[in-house]
């Protein structure tokens, strides 16, 4: 595949994986929506990574995508909006998914720009990096939006694969035993921790 056609195709994940990161911003328990986000990230950053043809190393690309969004106080403070009864956990999922969708939409636009120039994981500068993020992730949540509306206007995207996509489904399908008691808290964290360490 020549680079634009690398170009055209890396431009269909990071769409791909936004919008499925926005799904993940819904999930209605504080801070899982946080992890199911950041695990559908880094599969993004991994497909990426594989059509360029990129060394990649999931532990080297999780410190990264935590240097480039810096702090997650914001983000947590969305999340935890969701405790609150009734209207919080609308509210708190609207702003999330958003957030989502845009912080996504960024680390996808990073590592294109990364990835295109030949360059790998291991070489990349984290400065410019976070720079490039703030301005992809303020024209993230314009796009994000547009893309969600063309889903819901029923323009699907391409189906997304994964190990993202996949462990979201079932951080979710664990969310929901867990709200019908058929696990317990303790049982819930250890599984949800069994699952993030897969990737």
């Amino acid at each position: 595949m020549d680079s634009s056609g690398k170009n055209e195709r890396a431009q269909e994940i990071v769409k791909n994986y936004v919008l499925i990161s926005m799904g993940a911003g819904l999930v209605p328990i504080p801070i899982l929506d946080i992890a199911a986000v950041t695990t559908v990230q880094l599969d993004m950053v991994k497909n990426l990574a594989q059509l360029y043809d990129a060394d990649y190393s999931g532990d080297f690309a999780q410190n990264l995508l935590t240097t480039l969004t810096g702090s997650t106080l914001a983000r947590i403070g969305a999340s935890m909006v969701k405790a609150i009864p009734g209207i919080g956990t609308l509210l708190g999922g609207v702003s999330m998914s958003i957030m989502s969708g845009a912080s996504t939409y960024a680390i996808g636009k990073v590592f294109i720009r990364h990835f295109s120039t030949g360059a790998s994981l291991f070489d990349f500068d984290a400065e410019k990096g976070k720079a490039f993020y703030e301005r992809y992730f303020e024209e993230g949540k314009d796009v994000a939006a547009q893309w969600d509306k063309e889903k819901k206007a029923g323009k699907k995207p391409e189906a997304a694969t994964g190990e993202g996509q996949d462990v979201l489904q079932k951080l979710e399908r664990l969310s929901e035993l867990r709200d019908k008691g058929a696990l317990s808290e303790e049982e819930f964290q250890r599984m949800k921790r069994k699952l993030l360490e897969e990737l």
